[in-house]
């Protein structure tokens, strides 16, 4: 099944648009993890068995990983996850941007090494750097597009012919480069304004939205400016406040009651 399909799926068989990014810092694992080999990989096996259930997609930030040397981890991580929760689609957070036979490898890298379902890619070096994940029509390619953070306009909000670099990229990105339906953007929660404009730009076309929780995204704005016509339509990213909801053995339930409640708060606003 495509990363479109699997995301619809996931969408309507949980009820959630929720996106749980896993962003593991030990220095905030609880004590009984702390100094393992392997505490990467528990916690956020944890964290994915726990809140599964809740969410449309989880999403990896592959910094986490390989800061630590722990790219291991992050191989074993994905495979848990699509072998103990099948149809949860994996987004590997790279934000890979290169061209010609390295962008190739980095499409190699998330699809065959990590076993990613969709990956983030920069599309500001044109779409001959964003065709060797095209390559791959059943994974997905998340552009980014207008980012949640404040130094995001300092690009994004240049005149490019009387639109916006942000609504340029939305513009090609739906009808151009879209050709087989296996692209989505990455939009920030912190600029609700510019989530109704890419949505207007771009219909149903499915939208990473990270910013709530420790960002401060509305998520009210968030899914009122972001939703499709069938009210889906959103991947609402949220990392440190389920991960470290709780600090003791108990963490994985404290992030399933905070993951709970977030889609639940979500929900209300469909």
């Amino acid at each position: 099944m495509s990363f479109t399909a699997s995301l619809a799926a996931a969408w309507a068989r949980h009820n959630s648009l929720l996106c749980v990014g896993l962003d593991p810092d030990p220095a905030k694992f609880p004590a009984h993890l702390k100094g393992r080999d392997d505490a990467i990989f528990e916690f956020c096996a944890a964290i994915a068995d726990a809140t599964a259930d809740l969410v449309c997609c989880f999403k990896p930030q592959i910094a986490y990983f390989a800061a630590r040397r722990a790219e291991d981890q992050l191989e074993a991580l994905i495979a848990y996850i699509h072998a103990r929760h099948p149809g949860v689609p994996v987004i590997l957070d790279a934000k890979r941007g290169d061209i010609g036979s390295t962008a190739e490898q980095y499409a190699v890298e998330a699809f065959e090494r990590y076993g990613a379902d969709a990956v983030t890619v920069n599309p500001y070096l044109g779409r001959d750097s964003v065709a060797p994940y095209l390559a791959w029509p059943d994974r997905g390619v998340i552009l980014l597009c207008r980012t949640s953070n404040p130094g995001g306009s300092d690009l994004q909000f240049l005149d490019v012919g009387g639109e916006k670099l942000y609504e340029r990229v939305a513009r090609l990105v739906a009808e151009e480069w879209n050709t087989t339906g296996q692209c989505a953007l990455v939009v920030g929660a912190t600029f609700p304004a510019e989530i109704a404009r890419v949505r207007a730009i771009t219909g149903d076309l499915p939208l990473l939205v990270p910013g709530i929780g420790a960002q401060g995204g509305d998520i009210e704005a968030t899914v009122q400016a972001g939703r499709s016509a069938a009210g889906t339509g959103l991947m609402i990213n949220s990392s440190r406040a389920i991960l470290y909801a709780g600090r003791g053995e108990d963490f994985a339930a404290a992030a399933r009651q905070a993951a709970l409640d977030t889609r639940d708060a979500i929900n209300c606003c469909r």
